[in-house]
């Protein structure tokens, strides 16, 4: 396999924005650590955020791995840097932002047409980007960034539609159909979109996945076998598991501090672990809700009361914009850190002292928290993140949610207030050492353990990518030759 691997080229385009872009960023690096010539596709704004993650790996290991420039289109409307969906801040910039995205397809096809790769791997938002792989005659594979069981629900959600029951209300349990578990859901749980582009962005991406090659996916078969299974044979899709991903990092704590900063390791992040040192095992509550969704200064104080009553030590990450109640970090300094708009996750998550983990249930944050072997409190709040709950708490049992049911944009601060007595009750439930709390807290080790394992070489996740690969490589060579004949 070596010299027909050598000269394969995958081209990957994220969407961007963190959490869509970090992972496409560490299968790039999978795959040129396999010797696969690998371009990574990124505006100028979000290619800075990665220039020393992609140096690194290309210094350390020799990676034939590479940036390309691919220029955000000007004058939309959208604020300064706005070639992130991270900085968008209401729905006339989101509509802005999906437009300029759009605006992409031209240019990115004159980078294929000059580099002419052997595949396309884009995330699902990119829908655009299956015309110019048909264009060119290039297999286009789709990047989820979700669960297999979200992929799957979502499937089923929308085949069956069992929410439009006049039986149901907007906050009555469901029974999915079809499901290789007995999961319940609520309408009032389920994705909203009452933007007419937006509607029209989810109809594309099922329209262009359809077509596709393949799905590359960040999980592994141990974690979710029954809905890798469901895909595959059920959905007849074609799908890869390359996770989890973000353990190509692993051979570097530098590497893994700073994925997701430009700032470099900072005081405040090396100061945390620090603190963690001085800490107990299994002690310290850690809070973050991802790079996106913001939480009202009302919501904020609930959560700060059930911290407080519960007696946890915690580090809470917080938006920078966030305000919290007055006297907190004072009343509990010594006991808890607040960290200000970002934080060396990972090195946290699978540091001894951190029990549990507080989080919106966005994919990368479960996947990171389920490889660090940690029990989870759910509090999903958009996107899939409901689905992704449901993974946790009634599939891998791994987790206690807190109480929300209610679906609402990211983009929107004010929402249904969650009460300190329920936060607080899912953090005793999870840090406490009842018999549950115990179970739940074995189970997610043993998912840790089988997670690094999956990565390993001859192991699931290895093996897929091997596979997926060879098969890349055989498809490059069968094409080479009809064109040679042709």
């Amino acid at each position: 396999m070596g010299s027909e691997t050598r000269q394969l080229h995958v081209f990957l385009f994220p969407f961007m924005a963190h959490g869509h872009m970090l992972p496409m960023v560490d299968i790039a690096k999978l795959f040129a650590a396999r010797g696969v010539r690998t371009t990574l596709v990124l505006t100028p704004r979000n290619a800075s955020l990665f220039e020393k993650s992609v140096e690194r790996a290309n210094k350390a290991r020799g990676h034939p791995l590479e940036l390309r420039l691919i220029r955000f289109p000007s004058g939309t409307g959208l604020p300064d840097g706005g070639e992130n969906l991270d900085h968008v801040t209401n729905s006339a910039q989101t509509v802005r932002f999906v437009s300029a995205v759009r605006m992409l397809e031209e240019p990115f096809d004159e980078l294929v047409e000059a580099a002419r790769p052997d595949c396309i791997i884009s995330d699902m938002f990119l829908t655009w980007t299956a015309k110019v792989a048909e264009k060119h005659g290039i297999p286009r594979l789709v990047f989820y960034g979700s669960s297999y069981f979200s992929v799957c629900l979502h499937d089923v959600i929308m085949r069956f539609h069992p929410e439009k029951s006049a039986e149901y209300s907007e906050t009555e349990p469901f029974l999915v159909p079809d499901f290789p578990d007995p999961i319940e859901l609520t309408k009032s749980q389920l994705p909203v979109f009452s933007n007419p582009m937006l509607t029209a962005l989810m109809a594309d991406a099922a329209e262009a996945d359809s077509k596709a090659y393949g799905i590359v996916q960040n999980s592994f078969y141990e974690l979710e076998p029954a809905y890798a299974d469901y895909l595959r044979e059920k959905l007849g899709k074609r799908a890869w598991s390359v996770g989890p991903v973000a353990l190509c990092n692993s051979e570097s704590t530098e590497e893994m501090a700073e994925r997701e900063t430009t700032n470099g390791w900072d005081d405040e992040g090396k100061e945390v672990l620090r603190w963690l040192d001085s800490q107990k095992p299994s002690s310290v509550l850690y809070l973050c809700f991802g790079s996106i969704c913001k939480f009202s200064p009302a919501q904020h104080a609930e959560t700060a009361a059930a911290i407080e009553s519960s007696g946890c030590r915690f580090i809470w990450v917080k938006k920078k914009s966030e305000v919290l109640p007055e006297g907190f970090e004072e009343r509990n300094r010594g006991k808890g850190m607040v960290l200000n708009g970002w934080a060396p996750q990972i090195l946290i998550l699978n540091h001894p002292a951190i029990g549990a983990f507080v989080t919106h249930c966005g994919w990368n944050s479960t996947l990171e928290a389920i490889t660090a072997g940690l029990p989870m409190i759910t509090w999903p709040v958009f996107a899939e993140q409901f689905f992704n709950e449901k993974l946790v708490t009634k599939v891998l049992k791994i987790g206690v949610g807190v109480g929300n049911i209610s679906w609402v944009s990211w983009e929107v601060e004010e929402r249904p207030i969650i009460k300190r007595e329920a936060i607080e009750e899912a953090v005793r439930s999870v840090m406490g050492e009842g018999e549950e709390a115990k179970r739940m807290r074995e189970k997610a080790r043993e998912l840790g353990e089988m997670a690094k394992m999956a990565v390993q070489k001859g192991q699931s996740s290895y093996r897929d990518l091997s596979c997926l690969i060879e098969e890349l490589a055989m498809h490059s060579a069968q094409k080479t030759t009809t064109d040679l004949l042709t």
